[in-house]
């Protein structure tokens, strides 16, 4: 049985919502040993957000699914003493709180390389541990804000607008399980530890980066501009007959010669406004009609695949349910797969993106409920019985 690349590897995950979450799943689904710990009688925040399957949360079984959960109450020194047994059998630990709040427990990067000097110790926060603005709360919309993605998202003489996705979440997650990777094979040539510090405004201004070279090169703000693209043309959404707006990407002049066949418009190939692709994108405004009238003859669904037949890049924009009902996306990927959860029963969820011939990612067993493993993670790790973690809970350690 496939048990992972990361087997052997274990995790303390400390986080809690989505990024941190997130990036612990990442982990779990390639085989770590992720060890969740919560607050007693709340736990994640998350476990309270919607949707619900009867009383459980399924934003949180998706994000939480292949860790043991633990409960573990630091405010009490009984349970800061238990935590850094752990930190001592771990290999990794992540946290996603403001930037403070584990050194005011006294369990902060500098305390926790003492105990466990080969320990990555993975963070995520709104801002970074460093710099004027660390101490500033971090969310999703204030990354989107302030990496300048919001500005470039949406229509001319719309608002600045919010992805639809939680992309500054979902990308800091990403890129801290890719820093602990790389620090993981540091710590393999070397036995030492390092702190990896993610904040979500970073981990979208690097999402920017093509963008923000047309100001850092060139001097020009980037504006909102739709579905066009500043660096190609046409390379857009465009309507059809039957109301369902499809997406085109000419991305260089093969396809754009192509293009100009298929709508019977080659004297367009070589016309001095659309020769070149930096033509094309300098006169955008005069070739998106011109495309808008050809595809208004066909309903989208044939328009794609008479595309697709000429080997031009297009795709029917898609609904979430479309998106779940594809032949490829959800039944050749299995990017939605189902999955057993004992209180919630069987319940679809999204699939690893990851696709690894050896290792292959994956759903292995469901997220925990609160606490539901202290008996077994506590007696494998720290060797406690069923008498002394029954005495942890009645001092409310546990």
């Amino acid at each position: 049985m496939n048990k992972g690349a990361l087997e052997g590897v274990t995790v303390l995950d400390m986080t809690r919502v989505l990024s941190g979450p997130y990036c612990g799943m990442i982990l779990g689904d390639m085989g770590a040993n992720v060890i969740k710990i919560e607050v007693p009688k709340t736990g994640d925040d998350s476990r309270a957000f919607p949707p619900f399957v009867g009383d459980e949360s399924a934003y949180f079984m998706n994000l939480n699914r292949n860790k043991r959960g633990v409960t573990l109450n630091l405010k009490k020194n009984e349970a800061k003493q238990i935590f850094l047994e752990m930190v001592k059998k771990a290999d990794v630990l992540i946290e996603n709180f403001r930037p403070g709040t584990m050194e005011k427990l006294g369990l902060g990067w500098e305390a926790l390389k003492e105990v466990n000097p080969s320990l990555i110790y993975g963070c995520i926060s709104g801002f970074g541990h460093y710099g004027p603005y660390s101490s500033r709360a971090g969310y999703d919309i204030v990354g989107q804000a302030m990496s300048g993605v919001m500005s470039v998202t949406g229509w001319a003489d719309g608002e600045p607008t919010r992805t639809g996705a939680p992309i500054a979440d979902m990308s800091a997650g990403l890129s801290l399980a890719t820093g602990i990777l790389a620090a993981l094979h540091y710590k393999e040539k070397t036995g030492k530890g390092q702190k990896v510090d993610i904040a979500l405004v970073d981990s979208l201004v690097t999402m920017m980066t093509i963008i923000s070279q047309i100001y850092l090169v060139g001097g020009r703000l980037p504006q909102r501009i739709g579905n066009r693209y500043e660096s190609t043309a046409p390379y857009d959404s465009f309507p059809t007959k039957d109301g369902q707006n499809i997406v085109i990407g000419c991305a260089n002049d093969k396809f754009w010669s192509i293009l100009c066949k298929l709508m019977n418009r080659e004297d367009l190939v070589n016309h001095p406004d659309m020769v070149t692709n930096k033509k094309r994108v300098e006169n955008h405004a005069k070739i998106k009609p011109i495309v808008v009238e050809w595809t208004l003859q066909y309903n989208s669904k044939d328009l794609v695949q008479l595309l697709l037949d000429h080997e031009v890049p297009a795709a029917p924009i898609y609904d979430v349910a479309q998106v779940a009902a594809d032949e490829h996306i959800a039944g050749a990927r299995e990017m939605f797969v189902k999955a057993n959860y004992p209180q919630a029963g069987e319940l679809t969820i999204t699939n690893s993106h990851f696709k690894m011939s050896e290792t292959q990612p994956g759903f292995h067993f469901p997220s925990p409920n609160l606490g539901e493993h202290n008996l077994e993670v506590f007696g494998e790790l720290l060797g406690y019985d069923e008498e002394k973690i029954k005495e942890l809970a009645a001092d409310s350690v546990i």
